[in-house]
């Protein structure tokens, strides 16, 4: 800086007054050491320039607040300013990251492809046992739809059929053994 050259207290007052070319006389003769203070704060020379542009663009934005500079040099007032623009950054990167974990945590909704599918295995394991159970005599057919898909107990299906509950047991007994093809569909525990 020579002699005729203006400090900052001066620079800064013209360019609170709109003066572009003050300002711009500002950045030439700190931007370096802005630049160079981002860096330090961030470890990445990309980052620093991003930083550093944010820095000025915010001094431009503020120069008719801060009208008067409290020092002579601007540059402890753009280095504040440029640590907070670091702050404010990385806490939106960390705040960013935080929704993307959130996001990521979701549950993964089931393929419909893979429960249309299960469906219609379902239903034609049904078709398959329904064919057998035809196949069985009526009071089997009423004892097994009682008793073991309807989860009524012996007793119960005694009263509504009419007969003792040890015939019940027989008939679902009975019914059971002939679809034991089919015992992912009819349990075969006897804790009915």
């Amino acid at each position: 800086m020579t002699t005729e050259d203006p400090d900052d207290r001066a620079l800064w007052s013209q360019a609170a007054g709109g003066s572009a070319h003050a300002f711009g006389v500002l950045f030439d003769r700190h931007a370096k050491a802005v630049y160079n203070h981002c860096f330090r704060l961030t470890a990445s020379w990309a980052e620093a320039e991003d930083h550093l542009q944010a820095t000025f663009l915010l001094a431009w934005r503020k120069k008719s607040q801060v009208a008067r500079l409290e020092r002579e040099s601007a540059l402890p007032w753009l280095l504040t300013v440029a640590t907070n623009v670091v702050r404010n950054e990385q806490r939106s990167l960390t705040r960013r990251v935080r929704n993307l974990r959130r996001v990521g945590e979701e549950r993964p909704m089931p393929d419909h492809a893979d429960m249309v599918a299960e469906r219609l295995d379902d239903q034609q394991r049904m078709k398959e046992l329904l064919a057998a159970v035809e196949k069985l005599p009526r009071n089997e057919r009423e004892a097994l739809a009682l008793c073991v898909w309807a989860e009524v107990s012996y007793e119960d299906a005694a009263a509504v059929l009419g007969i003792a509950a040890v015939s019940v047991r027989a008939r679902v007994s009975k019914a059971k053994a002939k679809l034991q093809q089919h015992r992912e569909l009819v349990p075969t525990g006897e804790d009915l």
